[in-house]
């Protein structure tokens, strides 16, 4: 089952914000995207949520196009998005927050949370505090298992670490291996490109809603000058 996007353009506001990006997501791999603010990152991640409209090209699971599939039914199909900012219910509790985002699993959904709770043992202690009284790490923690909740074959995650501290986003980059170990391919948005690069297979660099460079994660970190003519402009590197 393999994630296929090709040539696809994104519009937001009536604008085009994403211009002929393609890739490949295999399942067990991570692909990691890099780029400035603003380079249209976090927009990929919400076209390939169902969130912003494709308006060209394919974006294909498995041979079926998602491409003009709602949100809802993207994540059914096993695309789970992690949008930044620790986006949970603020009011709920944590266990109330995690049976809200797998409340599609019906019978499953004991195992499910059983599961996530086990990835996650600093949610299981938590398991009555509302989330808006959580640190920040542990609100991205719950974002995390919000998409493990659907029982997903492929992750968007965009900014997993943003504002986190080094030893949470350590924790957190060691749930990515988990991810991989399961066979789940990811598409990993993430400040640290180092630390990204080494979780990494794949690497996709955008630049104004363009690719400047999509290959091997390895060759950007054994060659920094290549990263950084990726991120000011040098356009289709392989």
């Amino acid at each position: 089952m393999v994630l296929a996007v090709e040539n696809i353009d994104v519009e937001h506001d009536g604008r085009t914000i994403l211009r002929d990006i393609s890739l490949t997501l295999k399942p067990g791999t991570v692909t990691a995207v890099l780029g400035a603010n603003g380079a249209g990152k976090s927009e990929l991640v919400k076209a390939l949520a169902g969130i912003l409209p494709i308006t060209h090209g394919t974006y294909e699971l498995d041979g079926q196009s998602l491409r003009d599939a709602p949100a809802q039914v993207i994540r059914q199909r096993g695309v789970a998005a992690v949008p930044e900012g620790h986006r949970v219910f603020t009011a709920l509790s944590v266990d109330d927050n995690l049976r809200a985002a797998g409340s599609l699993l019906s019978d499953d959904l004991e195992s499910i949370l059983n599961d996530t709770y086990a990835i996650f043992p600093e949610l299981a202690e938590r398991k009555k505090q509302l989330a808006g009284t959580m640190s920040g790490g542990q609100q991205q923690m719950l974002a995390l298992g919000h998409a493990m909740m659907s029982k997903p074959n492929y992750m968007l995650i965009d900014e997993m670490s943003l504002g986190l501290a080094p030893l949470i986003v350590k924790r957190l980059i060691g749930f990515v291996d988990r991810l991989k170990d399961r066979g789940i391919g990811v598409l990993l948005i993430e400040q640290f490109a180092e630390l990204a690069l080494k979780k990494a297979e794949h690497a996709l660099v955008l630049r104004n809603g363009k690719l400047t460079y999509s290959g091997d994660a390895k060759n950007l970190l054994d060659d920094p000058g290549l990263l950084d003519r990726a991120y000011f402009g040098v356009l289709n590197i392989d």
